[in-house]
């Protein structure tokens, strides 16, 4: 094994891409700096290993939000983001700058129905669970996941949709112990993202 600089590594027989970006079977690591900068290929990202899990934002308006979101999707390797429904969606410098350039990296999808990407995923055997406060819910670390998961997390004022929390195998939340009553949209996603990749390949 090889080190290239701070955090980043590379194995003999690694490649490296048109912009210098230095890959091996799926890992690839880089500072934000390099990634804003990133511009990968269809045959670097085809390396990279993903987890079984999807993001499916329903109108998130926050642009910080949506960058937060990507750089989640990207440090737990998931499969596909999927923007639904009247938000903003790349290429956007705001959502460049909160992502440090991850959104070049995770393979996202602008759609225009949360239900009916939900519906689709679930067709395709995906569990759907919501992330949101609700009288069905129940606490995050009570969840049992079964695999492939689409994550679903909702507008930062009017949280999910009513019909697509109808839809979810499962509705969680994370208890608030203090005086605020919920919880950032993109932190919330991931603790629950972290507490399933914590039980992928037990």
């Amino acid at each position: 094994m090889c080190f290239v600089g701070e955090g980043e590594y590379y194995e003999a027989g690694s490649g490296i891409d048109s912009s210098g970006v230095r890959y091996n079977m799926g890992m690839i690591k880089m500072g934000a700096g390099e990634l804003r900068k990133s511009t990968p290929d269809k045959t670097i990202l085809t390396k990279i290993r993903r987890n079984p899990i999807y993001f499916v934002l329903d109108e998130i308006i926050d642009t910080y939000n949506v960058g937060s979101l990507f750089r989640l999707a990207d440090a737990v390797s998931a499969e596909k983001m999927f923007l639904c429904g009247k938000m903003e969606y790349p290429p956007s410098a705001r959502i460049h700058k909160a992502s440090v350039g991850t959104e070049n990296w995770v393979p996202w999808e602008k759609t225009e129905s949360t239900l009916d990407t939900v519906k689709m995923l679930k067709m395709e055997g995906v569990q759907i669970v919501a992330i949101e406060q609700d009288r069905r819910s129940i606490p995050y670390c009570e969840l049992k996941p079964s695999l492939p998961v689409a994550l679903v997390v909702g507008h930062e004022t009017k949280g999910v949709k009513h019909e697509v929390l109808e839809a979810a195998d499962k509705i969680v939340e994370l208890p608030m112990m203090g005086v605020n009553k919920s919880f950032n949209v993109w932190g919330s996603a991931a603790v629950v993202a972290y507490r399933i990749i914590e039980g992928i390949g037990r």
